[in-house]
């Protein structure tokens, strides 16, 4: 842009200033105005500032106005808030002259061309770009760079950020991932930029840390397989199984987000920078009390904490528990653990063995003395007399006064297959009979009478 010059010669040594013209020597006001035209940025300096617009002067004849409209990229803004009286400006000339005669400009698109080039820099070379978050939209922030840049919620940070509003006002360092001049979109990635810095830091840390080491971190992330720990930029993993000595369903039910635990680094892969880690290490190991308390053949008092195929897991101590095989659970076959025992249930049991080595621990239900399991079912044990096996201590006593055998010698109650066994009021099933000589229905007075002394081969008929 150059300055206008006046009909005139310039006076040497004015710089342009004084013209000569028919023999005098007049100012050249011409000189002291900018050239410009439509679509030029110019440089200016507010001089008014109102509700609705702005006043610049650019050195013209008259001031530039800039509409509220065109201060900014945001909406709704108040001139008051984006220029101060006496700030330097650059503004683009969207017109010379409107209908009322007013030199129309606009900052934000003067802005926009400068930040354009900036971006566009910044995209080839990888370097990061800074932007204050002015709106929270669906799926992310925008950011004032001198144009709106999308930044999508998932790249505000490493980790899912749940409350966006906290980055309202915040300036905030981002890399450009996807450009398009055509459409002014500008995509940019917060977590790009965390990632590296973080890469550093996580390396630093790696090299830092060694096996065996007690270290604290914040719980990061509840996941069905355990916890993540940050450890102040790397995460290490805190399996299920290292969370606690007892059984663990899930380990929300051990730590919360947001918790800081103390946890021992059990192992470091350092090519995949990932580290194990555990917390029930920080903690007293309920096994040495048992080797130290406890012996082979003590009976103590357990809780039933789960029921399987081979047997049931009882609870001895707070993260110790034992095996009872099926075949300890009582003194009768056992089809199925469930039923004789069920979870949460109180018993005593007894320890059959200690294995340290392997930290575990064998127990037994129906060795302990006195017994804690109800009897066997009535029926199995009348299933078993029937099969020629000895009935279980369980079943009914013979009535005392059997009469003797034909031979003489006394004989215990004969057989429930032989002959009805007086019935036991609590337990009617008492009451059954072999098939092959059911009472007959119009005489039940016989399942309650003792047999005949002189009839003994009666049973024999059949």
């Amino acid at each position: 842009m150059t300055p206008p010059t006046a009909a005139g010669t310039p006076v040497e040594g004015s710089g342009g200033l004084l013209v000569e013209i028919d023999g005098k020597v007049v100012p050249n006001y011409a000189a002291t105005m900018v050239s410009f035209d439509e679509g030029d940025v110019v440089k200016g300096r507010v001089v008014r500032i109102d509700k609705d617009e702005v006043l610049v002067d650019i050195g013209y004849k008259s001031e530039g106005v800039i509409p509220s409209t065109e201060l900014s990229i945001r909406k709704s803004v108040d001139p008051a808030d984006e220029v101060e009286l006496g700030d330097e400006i650059d503004a683009l000339v969207l017109t010379k002259e409107d209908s009322e005669g007013r030199l129309v400009l606009s900052r934000k698109r003067a802005r926009f061309e400068k930040a354009w080039r900036r971006i566009e820099a910044a995209a080839e070379s990888g370097e990061p770009v800074e932007g204050t978050v002015i709106e929270v939209v669906k799926g992310g922030l925008i950011l004032d760079l001198g144009v709106r840049g999308f930044l999508p919620a998932s790249l505000v940070d490493i980790r899912r950020v749940h409350n966006l509003d906290a980055f309202l006002g915040q300036t905030l360092e981002c890399k450009v991932i996807e450009l398009n001049r055509s459409r002014n979109n500008v995509v940019l990635s917060r977590r790009a930029v965390l990632e590296e810095e973080r890469k550093e830091v996580r390396e630093q840390i790696l090299g830092r840390l060694q096996p065996g080491q007690v270290v604290e971190g914040k719980i990061s992330n509840i996941v069905d397989f355990g916890a993540f720990v940050d450890l102040d930029g790397i995460d290490g993993l805190i399996h299920i199984s290292e969370l606690s000595w007892s059984h663990v369903n899930h380990p929300s039910e051990v730590v919360s987000i947001g918790d800081t635990v103390r946890i021992k680094v059990l192992d470091i892969d350092r090519n995949r920078q990932r580290i194990s880690l555990g917390l029930k290490q920080t903690q007293e190991d309920p096994w040495q009390r048992v080797i130290s308390t406890y012996r082979q053949g003590d009976v103590l008092e357990g809780t039933v904490t789960k029921v399987v195929a081979f047997g049931a897991f009882v609870e001895i101590l707070p993260g110790v528990e034992g095996l009872v095989h099926i075949s300890e659970l009582a003194d009768h076959h056992v089809e199925n653990p469930s039923e004789v025992v069920e979870p949460d249930t109180k018993l005593n049991v007894k320890i059959l063995e200690i294995d340290e080595e392997r930290r575990r621990l064998s127990l037994s239900i129906k060795r302990v003395e006195g017994g804690n399991m109800p009897m066997g079912d009535l029926g199995d044990q009348i299933e078993a007399t029937a099969e020629g096996s000895e009935p279980l201590p369980a079943g009914p006593v013979a009535e005392e006064g059997t009469p003797p055998s034909p031979g003489g010698e006394p004989t215990s109650a004969p057989p429930a297959e032989e002959t009805p066994a007086e019935p036991v009021a609590e337990e009617p099933a008492a009451e059954e009979v072999p098939a092959e000589e059911p009472p007959p229905a119009e005489e039940p007075e016989a399942d309650t009478e003792a047999p005949d002394a002189d009839e003994p081969e009666a049973p024999a008929e059949d």
